[in-house]
């Protein structure tokens, strides 16, 4: 594992694996730290995200938005963060297992922990059991190159909440940072440049018949994902996993 990247990302939930889509795009070199706790193994049925009818199976919902991320570039670690700190412009972060690896910027997105981030000057609440990061409206914490995604960011627990917030928090970072970026869109050939307009950055044209493959391609990935149950149930809530 590369010990140096240009985004760290805290947590393999939806928002931060949404969040490393969207940053990977870009260009970003991007690590996710992933210690395995994302609410959707718990579930019994994800019934409420656009896109599905009549509902999804969560696990492998988010089976499926790790592919994704991997797809789109990003780089995994499985392992729990103990520590960041702000190191001359830039940030170290501790792993459980020994290991220290440097960013330019990190998002946080693991919602049951957020003890690590104590040596830093953010903002932290404590609300019983629960732990909320402050920040702006766009997810920026009181410490630069520092974001917080999804729950951490009392935003709604709800599955589409948490995609929709990362990939803003995403953005956010995307357009701080020194990445030349428009937008994440991908468009019929022609549609910029019959207009006499260069595409922009992010944006891709792309012709009829990568169009065509593009979209079978994706039909049969969805065929492979759907084709069988997913093997794994429900895992418990962690207060009856420990009775």
């Amino acid at each position: 594992m590369n010990d140096d990247h240009e985004v760290l990302i805290v947590g393999g939930g939806v928002a931060g694996l949404t969040a490393g889509i969207f940053t990977a795009r870009a260009g970003l070199e991007t690590l996710v730290i992933d210690a395995g706790e994302s609410i959707l193994r718990r579930n019994a049925h994800l019934e409420n995200f656009p896109g599905f009818p009549v509902g999804i199976n969560p696990r492998l919902f988010l089976d499926m938005t790790h592919a994704q991320a991997e797809h789109a570039g990003c780089e995994f670690h499985e392992g729990r963060v103990t520590q960041i700190t702000d190191e001359e412009e830039r940030f170290e972060v501790a792993l459980e297992d020994g290991a220290v690896l440097r960013t330019d910027r990190v998002i946080v997105s693991s919602w049951s922990d957020s003890s690590y981030l104590e040596t830093l000057e953010v903002e932290l609440d404590r609300r019983g059991t629960k732990q909320f990061v402050g920040t702006d409206e766009d997810g920026r914490t009181d410490v630069e190159g520092l974001y917080t995604a999804g729950r951490l960011a009392k935003q709604y627990h709800q599955t589409v909440i948490a995609a929709g917030h990362g990939a803003q928090v995403a953005l956010t970072l995307i357009h701080d940072s020194d990445v030349h970026f428009y937008n994440d869109w991908v468009v019929p050939e022609g549609y910029f440049t019959d207009r006499g307009i260069d595409v922009p950055p992010g944006c891709e044209e792309i012709t009829d018949e990568e169009r065509e493959r593009r979209a079978e391609e994706a039909r049969e990935a969805m065929r492979e994902w759907l084709a069988e149950p997913h093997p794994d149930d429900p895992t418990p809530h962690p207060s009856l996993a420990e009775e």
